[in-house]
């Protein structure tokens, strides 16, 4: 009976050693910068969010607050939001990524992580463009779309792109 299991649990092994090793690699990450307040990598969204935010007619700048681990978004005459580290979007391409790597299917698998997850990042920085803007002009649907509508955003495209391996990848052999 065991047997019949094999190839699941291969998968399932997988995905948990992965997505550990990659968990303990970010949190290791953040402990490094955590004296300096926002990590790099979220203070490289805030630069790319504030650049677009400009390009689009909505003239934005950034507050460092360093004690609370945050960046304040200035967009036009007022502070609209926060970047804090959740918002950087690498817990969920954390995910992502051990989700495909439990599926390996050879170098194909490292071309479509990284196509993806400069599709993530991108996707990631117009969702915060997008609810800074909301924020800025809409503010009586800052909360549902900071709690629902932007987020789908984000894990719908990473939904888009597991099925797209699955699909088109993983089970490409299984299916012929």
């Amino acid at each position: 009976m065991l047997k019949d299991f094999k190839p699941v649990l291969g998968i399932l092994l997988r995905f948990i050693i992965i997505y550990l090793v990659l968990l303990f690699a970010y949190q290791f990450y953040l402990t490094t910068f955590k004296e300096q307040g926002l990590d790099p990598f979220s203070r490289m969204i805030t630069r790319q969010v504030v650049f677009l935010q400009t390009l689009m007619g909505f003239p934005s700048a950034l507050y460092d607050d360093v004690p609370k681990q945050q960046v304040w978004f200035h967009v036009r005459t007022r502070f609209v939001t926060r970047m804090v580290e959740g918002c950087n979007a690498i817990s969920v391409m954390i995910l992502f990524v051990s989700f495909i790597f439990a599926f390996y299917k050879g170098a194909k698998t490292f071309l479509f992580v990284t196509i993806s997850l400069i599709l993530l990042h991108i996707m990631n920085v117009l969702r915060i463009t997008g609810l800074n803007i909301v924020c800025s002009d809409y503010p009586q649907y800052s909360k549902m779309s900071h709690d629902y509508v932007f987020p789908a955003i984000i894990y719908g495209s990473v939904v888009v792109l597991w099925l797209v391996w699955i699909k088109f990848f993983a089970l490409k052999n299984e299916n012929s």
